[in-house]
């Protein structure tokens, strides 16, 4: 499927500013171990539409072992290499379950994490192609990919590394013509505001069919827009932090749109890997049979 199926003629601006609807979660990098730090760091403020942060994975100290690490599902694509190998530069594509990485016992990777929409947007390539799984970046984006491969290495700081992120991404938005559809980010849109929990079928009446609707989600954001919406609501969970109290007396599960306990427990641990009592915020939970 080409880009040029969906593209608009002239270029415009997006109209849906996902940022300011959506902020993904990754809560799994609290419970890395010690002698291992994980940052965010924010982008150009003209890059924050498109890209929703930078981030640094690291060991401080060699490990005693190889290091898991769990990627929960956040609607996102990554781009992420290792600062000591910029050459092997990778991209992941949106994932509708949880991923697991074996990390030998010494890493420091960088990575660049696009909200929705945006990498296709970008690179004028089906989301869809990339799905659950991660591609060797010079087969999708070959002049990121030889960007990173010349220009990064082992001992630059941060903000070393956003000043040269900042530069090539400010440089390609300037040449880049977005796709402004409003029938799919109407869809985006809707589906952000209502934090998930919607009908998909009577809710996202955009204009046009749900077939339509279907290729649009498949290639510009990775999977189908119930897909999206289950997505966008377990990262709202994510976010809202509940209690035990909340959970257990307010039935939070039934109010986010899941049949049951059982239903929501199933679908948390697809997205996260681990139940919701075992997840981060245990504490809370500790005191429900979940």
């Amino acid at each position: 499927m080409s880009y040029e199926h969906f593209n608009s003629t002239s270029k415009v601006n997006i109209t849906t500013e996902i940022r300011t609807l959506y902020n993904p979660i990754q809560p799994t990098v609290r419970q890395s171990a010690d002698n291992v730090t994980y940052t965010e760091f924010l982008t150009d403020i003209r890059l924050q539409p498109f890209i929703y942060c930078y981030w640094q994975l690291k060991t401080t100290q060699q490990l005693s072992e190889q290091f898991s690490y769990r990627v929960v599902a956040d609607g996102c694509m990554d781009i992420y290499f290792e600062l000591n190998k910029p050459k092997e530069n990778y991209i992941m594509g949106f994932c509708k379950k949880f991923t697991e990485f074996r990390l030998d016992n010494t890493f420091n990777y960088v990575g660049v994490r696009f909200l929705p929409t945006m990498f296709p947007q970008l690179f004028k390539i089906s989301a869809m192609e990339l799905s659950n799984r991660y591609e060797h970046l010079h087969s999708v984006a070959p002049h990121l990919s030889d960007f990173i491969a010349n220009n990064f290495n082992e001992f630059q700081s941060q903000e070393e590394i956003k000043i040269l992120f900042n530069n090539y991404f400010l440089d390609l938005i300037a040449k880049t013509t977005f796709d402004n559809d409003s029938r799919l980010y109407g869809a985006v849109e809707i589906i952000l505001k209502n934090f998930g929990v919607l009908d998909i079928e009577k809710d996202l009446d955009t204009g046009i069919s749900t077939r339509q609707l279907r290729r649009l989600f498949e290639f510009y954001i990775g999977d189908t827009a119930k897909t999206f919406s289950k997505i966008v609501r377990f990262q709202n969970i994510l976010k809202a932090k509940p209690s035990s109290q909340s959970l257990r007396q307010n039935k939070l599960f039934f109010d986010v749109g899941y049949y049951d306990q059982s239903h929501f427990i199933k679908e948390f641990k697809n997205f996260y890997g681990v139940t919701p009592s075992k997840a981060l915020w245990a504490s809370a939970l500790d005191r429900i049979d979940l």
